[in-house]
C-alpha cells in the first residue's frame, strides 16, 4: 500500500508570516527596501501592512497574500503575492502591482471551472467618489451672515494662504466694517478680525479667493517635527492612549513607522462611525475614544492623539472639501484632516473619507485630493487681541463674541469651477 504524503494544515496567520518572511528576506538583501522594477521606474519599498482580510490557501502548498508597500517617493503600491510551500517554509513565485495609490491595473475575476484571472482596467478613475487627481482650480465664497448685536462685538475669521500646494488669491472681501489681519505665529495662520457694534447686527459679509491647489503627496519639511508630539488641550497624550495606541499596534512594536501609523488608520476606520450626534464637531479625543462617533474633527483628533502617544508626529488642518461632481453650488460645511512623519516625510491622511469610501483607504494614506482647500492649521491657536474663552480649538467657521458671550454666525461655502474674469482693480489687499 502506498504511503500517503500528509500536506500541513495551513491557516491564514502561516501565510502571513511567510510573506512577512519573505519580505524581509529582499529588504536586508535590498540594502533596507523591498526592490521592485516596473516599465520606467525603480522602487525602493517599505512595507505598510499585509492585508490579512485577503489572506488565502490556493490548495496544497499554493497561497495568496495582499501587501501594501509604500515607495520612497510616497507612492503607496497593492502587490499581490503567490507562494508555495508549507508552514515555515514558504517561497514567493509570483509577484504583481495590483493598485497604486489605490487605484487598481486590474481585477479578479473567476472563470466557470473556479479558477481566477486578472482583468485589466483602462484609465480607473476615482472621480465618482469625490476625489480629483492633479490639479484642481476653482473661486471659492466665504459668506459670513452676523447675528443680533446688542453690545460691542469681535469676529475672528480664517484667511487662507498660498504654500506648496495650494495658490490663494483674495480677489474681493465685502465687510461692514474696518478689519485687520492677525498673525497666528505658532502654526502660520492669518487670521482677519473686526470690532463691531449693535449698527452692524444681520449685516452679511463675504470673502472671494480665486484657488489653483495640487493634490498633496507625502513631502519632506526642513523644521523639526517633534514639537507635533506634544498634546493639545482636545487631544492628550499618553495614559489611555498610550495603552489603546500599543495594543493596536502590538507586534508591530519592532516595525516602522509607517506601518505604526497604518495599524493606527485601520483601527480608526474600523472602529469609529460617523455620526453627527452628541458632542461632535469640537476635536475631542476623549469624546472620541469613548463614543467611537463623530465628524472628521472626532476621527483625526482621535488619530492624533493615538500616533503622538505612540511617538509619532501627527498634525490637524481644516478647510473645506470642494465637490468633484458639479461646478459650482454650496458646499456641505468645513472639512479636516491629518499628517503624520514617517521615514523623512509628512504623510496626510483623510480617515472620515476613507471611512465613508472605503475602496479609497489606500488613496488616503498617503494622499489629499486636489479638490479642496485649506483654511487654517494646528489646534490651540493663540492670537492678540483674541477671544475672552483664551485659545482658539481650531478655526474653520468664525469666532465670534458680543460682549463677554460667544456667538454663532451663521456661515456659508460656495464655489464655481469656471471663475469669472477678474482685473486688478478687483484684488484687494489684505494685508
Amino acid at each position: 500500500m502506498l504511503a500517503v504524503k500528509k500536506i500541513p494544515k495551513v491557516v491564514t496567520s502561516d501565510i502571513e508570516a511567510g510573506i512577512k518572511d519573505n519580505i524581509a528576506k529582499k529588504v536586508e538583501e535590498g540594502g533596507g527596501y523591498f526592490n521592485m522594477t516596473t516599465e520606467d521606474r525603480d522602487l525602493r519599498l517599505n512595507l505598510v501592512r499585509v492585508h490579512t482580510e485577503y489572506l488565502s490557501n490556493l490548495g496544497p502548498q499554493r497561497h495568496f497574500a495582499c501587501v501594501d508597500l509604500a515607495d520612497i517617493s510616497g507612492d503607496v503600491y497593492d502587490v499581490d503575492f503567490f507562494l508555495d510551500g508549507d508552514p515555515g517554509s514558504m517561497t514567493v513565485t509570483e509577484t504583481t502591482l495590483h493598485k497604486l495609490n489605490g487605484k487598481p491595473f486590474y481585477t479578479w475575476k473567476q472563470r466557470d471551472d473556479k479558477t481566477w484571472y486578472r482583468m485589466p482596467i483602462l484609465n480607473a478613475s476615482s472621480d465618482l467618489l469625490g476625489v480629483i487627481e492633479g490639479e484642481d482650480s476653482f473661486e471659492f465664497h466665504y459668506e459670513v451672515t452676523l447675528p443680533k448685536i446688542e453690545e460691542s462685538a469681535r469676529i475672528w475669521i480664517p484667511v487662507p494662504q498660498s504654500d506648496r500646494f495650494q495658490t490663494v488669491a483674495l480677489q474681493s472681501i465685502e465687510a461692514p466694517v474696518e478689519h485687520r489681519i492677525l498673525e497666528e505665529k505658532q502654526f502660520g495662520n492669518s487670521i482677519l478680525y473686526m470690532e463691531l457694534s449693535p449698527e452692524q447686527s444681520g449685516k452679511k459679509m463675504e470673502l472671494v479667493y480665486d484657488v489653483v491647489r495640487q493634490e498633496k503627496k507625502p513631502y519632506e519639511e526642513d523644521a523639526s517635527p517633534t514639537r507635533y508630539l506634544n498634546p493639545s488641550l482636545l487631544m492628550p497624550v499618553g495614559d489611555r492612549f498610550k495603552i489603546l495606541a500599543d495594543s493596536i499596534i502590538a507586534q508591530k512594536s519592532s516595525e516602522g513607522s509607517i506601518m505604526q501609523a497604518r495599524a493606527l488608520y485601520d483601527y480608526v476606520i474600523d472602529n469609529m462611525r460617523y455620526i453627527k450626534a452628541g458632542k461632535y464637531g469640537t476635536g475631542d479625543a476623549v469624546y472620541a475614544c469613548d463614543a467611537l462617533s463623530g465628524n472628521c474633527t472626532e476621527f483625526h483628533s482621535l488619530f492624533i492623539s493615538l500616533a503622538r502617544s505612540a511617538g509619532i508626529p501627527s498634525r490637524f488642518a481644516v478647510g473645506a472639501a470642494i465637490p468633484s461632481d458639479r461646478d459650482e453650488g454650496g458646499i456641505d460645511g468645513y472639512h479636516c484632516w491629518a499628517e503624520f512623519y514617517a521615514e523623512g516625510k509628512w504623510w496626510p491622511v483623510d480617515i472620515s473619507e476613507a471611512n465613508k469610501y472605503t475602496a479609497l483607504a489606500t488613496y488616503y494614506f498617503g494622499r489629499h485630493p486636489a479638490n479642496r482647500i485649506e483654511f487654517s492649521r494646528g489646534r490651540d491657536l493663540k492670537i492678540e487681541p483674541g477671544p475672552r474663552a483664551g485659545t482658539i480649538n481650531f478655526l474653520a467657521y468664525p469666532v465670534m463674541e458680543i460682549g463677554k458671550n460667544p456667538a454663532f454666525p451663521k456661515t456659508f461655502f460656495s464655489f464655481y469651477r469656471e471663475a469669472k474674469p477678474k482685473t486688478s482693480k478687483n484684488i484687494v489687499n489684505l494685508y
